[in-house]
């Protein structure tokens, strides 16, 4: 089975005007409340895959009701810790440029970190969790680490998808996955890339300290992945850009998806592209028929051992 956290979820409140004006009274022209946050949207798209998962993760109020409601639409099967405080909104405000106000985290007791640890006690060797996105400030500094010793321990697998020091100190523990951008991987470095050539040394490193497989996004560049045998770079798709949120989060449940099945990067990897993009392409996350659309226009090369 494969398990998604999400530590600090959100109702996505995306609404579009045609000329913002700071200071006066703005009419919207449309707009769209989705669940968000990282394990929750790997969640969405796993399951438009047809790959069951469930989604954990801290929930709580009228705003953490709205989302398990739309999880339960979808037939995703979760199993959230309840809070007292309520689920954060962001808002996703599209004018001439796009401008994002994240609301703050939930405030987490001792007792809602037992309750989710305790669910996380039932994993086995068999299962993947996937742990990615921001953490509310109420969590103590390290707690993605504690959740990871956690998997360990029980012998099963991780992916991890957030950035900085958590980053770094869950690459000995073996991740089967990480997913940083160029410059989250540059930052994590102290370094920056002009070119593609320039990304392929650090990629490795991220393999030399633990990790499994390494995806690192590009933007319009693509994608490179990086395993034991080879790094290898994917083809750009073509579409209008609709949406920038997600498409990470897409990638890595399409890889991971894939991934489960054979243990084949390569060809996960294809899937991952293929979800990324469809995403991109889309209002919100990629739907099962655009995705299959799209990953016969993947092209994946080899370009380094």
């Amino acid at each position: 089975m494969i398990y998604t956290v999400t530590l600090n979820p959100s109702i996505d409140y995306i609404v579009h005007v045609d000329d913002l004006k700071i200071g006066e009274v703005n009419r919207m022209k449309k707009d769209l409340k989705l669940p968000g946050g990282k394990g929750i949207n790997v969640s969405r798209i796993l399951k438009r895959n047809k790959i069951e998962n469930i989604a954990l993760g801290f929930l709580g109020g009228f705003t953490g009701t709205f989302i398990s409601d739309w999880l339960n639409h979808e037939r995703i099967q979760q199993n959230f810790t309840q809070i007292t405080s309520d689920t954060r909104i962001n808002i996703k405000l599209k004018a001439k440029a796009e401008t994002e106000i994240n609301g703050l985290g939930p405030d987490i007791s001792t007792k809602d970190i037992g309750d989710l640890k305790e669910k996380l006690s039932n994993i086995s060797n068999d299962d993947i969790v996937v742990l990615s996105g921001s953490a509310p400030a109420s969590l103590p500094n390290g707690f993605y680490q504690e959740l990871v010793q956690l998997v360990k321990e029980n012998k099963a697998n991780f992916v991890i998808d957030t950035t900085g020091q958590d980053l770094m100190d869950a690459l000995v523990h073996q991740p089967v996955l990480v997913k940083p951008n160029n410059h989250e991987l540059a930052e994590a470095y102290h370094t920056t890339f002009n070119t593609v050539t320039d990304i392929i040394p650090f990629g490795k490193k991220l393999l030399k300290a633990g990790a499994q497989n390494a995806i690192i996004s590009m933007a319009g560049d693509g994608a490179l992945l990086f395993t034991k045998d080879g790094v290898y770079q994917s083809n750009v798709l073509k579409r209008p850009l609709k949406n920038s949120v997600g498409a990470g989060d897409s990638m890595i449940a399409g890889f991971i998806g894939a991934y489960s099945k054979n243990k084949d990067a390569v060809n996960a990897f294809k899937w991952g592209v293929a979800c990324g993009s469809a995403t991109a392409f889309s209002d919100d996350l990629a739907q099962a028929d655009f995705i299959q659309e799209l990953l016969a226009e993947v092209v994946i090369e080899k370009i380094a051992d």
